[in-house]
């Protein structure tokens, strides 16, 4: 278990602050700082999949959910100018998105780990990252899904807006989920060089 730590404090520190950055809204509402610390939580599953396989990456995952779920728990009784910084549908739509992404990364990466060093960690992270956005916003924002909590008025976040204000009209969940989507992409080519770099330090440590 102690060769896991460094991969579960990381994955914690993310969530972390991810859930912290996304208390602060950037580029003119669309984005927030959260959508630039939350992919690299891919990095981290990928980096203990290709070192320790997949049966580490997946407690690794599971020490980042229990800590998403703490986050949303301790967000809950917070209340902002709206209500809860946290409500019920963002706390299963974050939950729901981080674990099927991250398990579904996983098995992907298994799949590819015997091809090119950045096949697994580029593929998985991609389809992860789709999975995650498409969860996510989906649970957490679009009116199909008012049921979960329907209490919780997002009539807000279904108005029609001009994509990041010049392009088509969508829901501005929508053009949220595009947003972060983007960056999520970003960072996933960026992270191979990081990836290749941690893997090629921490298998030469443990040699």
């Amino acid at each position: 278990m102690t060769r896991l730590l460094p991969g579960v404090l990381a994955m914690a520190a993310i969530v972390v602050a991810s859930n912290i950055g996304v208390q602060y809204i950037i580029a003119d509402g669309w984005l927030t700082y959260g959508a630039f610390t939350y992919p690299l939580a891919f990095l981290v599953n990928d980096v203990m999949n290709r070192v320790y396989g997949t049966d580490a990456a997946r407690k690794v995952v599971f020490a980042g959910f229990v800590t998403g779920v703490i986050c949303s728990l301790i967000g809950s009784q917070v209340m902002g100018e709206f209500g809860p910084l946290v409500t019920l549908r963002i706390a299963i739509a974050s939950g729901s998105a981080f674990l099927i992404a991250h398990l579904i990364d996983l098995v992907i990466f298994n799949r590819l780990r015997d091809q090119a060093w950045w096949r697994a960690p580029l593929a998985s992270t991609l389809v992860g990252s789709t999975i995650d956005t498409a969860i996510f916003f989906s649970l957490a924002f679009a009116a199909a899904f008012t049921f979960i909590e329907p209490a919780n008025d997002v009539s807000w976040a279904n108005e029609a807006l001009p994509l990041f204000g010049f392009g088509p009209e969508l829901p501005y969940w929508v053009g949220l989920a595009i947003a972060d989507y983007g960056v999520k992409l970003m960072i996933g080519l960026a992270a191979l060089v990081p990836f290749r770099v941690l893997v090629h330090k921490t298998i030469t440590k443990s040699a």
